[in-house]
């Protein structure tokens, strides 16, 4: 008798194909788990990537309207005073004013930038000129400032001695029109000799005005 040896399923041959691929499959997971706990041991997530807002440039600002121009001097007004110390030994500056409710106030100051004592008694005499250095029309200057409407009274006349490098000072009023005066002719009394300064800012006198001083006072 002829013993038959039974030939192996088709099932278990090909299982036994499956598992050394399956045995990869598993060994390789199992290195990628392995190398992922090495280089992230706190398994932290991934940072989430952010989206950065550049915001637009701002567009540049409208030129603004310019402002109206004040009365251009001409530069051939004559008896400005230049830089250093005037021959009279006398140096004039006007200062930048105040103005309320319509009245104008503004301050001459003289300095005795010579070397010799100078004695003042009474008011400045002040004329205001136009741009072209004419006188300007119709403007009066009076001592004291009865004639001023509101104005501060005047303190009156004092004898004065002005030591080199010393300084006075004189109070200029008007009530506001509407028209400007550029420059002032100015000297420590009547009769001196002039000179003219240019304040910084216009005396808006107008026509047929009248300008009220003070009389000079020490200034400590």
């Amino acid at each position: 008798m002829i013993a038959i040896r039974p030939r192996p399923s088709r099932t278990a041959a090909l299982v036994r194909l499956l598992v050394p691929v399956l045995v990869l499959g598993t060994s390789g997971c199992g290195l990628s788990a392995e190398l992922d706990r090495e280089t992230n041991p706190e398994r932290t997530p991934p940072p989430k990537p952010t989206l950065t807002v550049v915001p637009p440039s701002p567009s540049p600002p409208s030129p603004q309207p310019s402002s109206p121009s004040l009365p251009e001097p001409s530069p051939a007004v004559p008896g400005q005073q230049g830089a250093g110390c005037p021959a009279s030994g006398l140096r004039f500056e006007a200062d930048q004013g105040d103005a309320a409710m319509g009245l104008r106030a503004m301050g001459l100051h003289v300095t005795n930038c010579g070397e010799r004592t100078v004695e003042l008694t009474g008011y400045p005499a002040v004329t205001v000129l136009d741009g072209s250095g004419d006188p300007f029309p119709g403007v009066r200057t009076v001592q004291g400032t009865d004639q001023v409407s509101m104005a501060p009274e005047d303190p009156g006349p004092a004898p004065l001695t002005l030591k080199p490098g010393g300084t006075a000072r004189a109070s200029l009023y008007w009530r506001m029109h509407n028209q400007d005066g550029v420059y002032l002719r100015v000297a420590a009394r009547k009769g001196d000799d002039t000179v003219t300064v240019r304040p910084p800012y216009p005396l808006d006198i107008g026509p047929e005005n009248v300008l009220g001083t003070t009389a000079w006072q020490p200034v400590p």
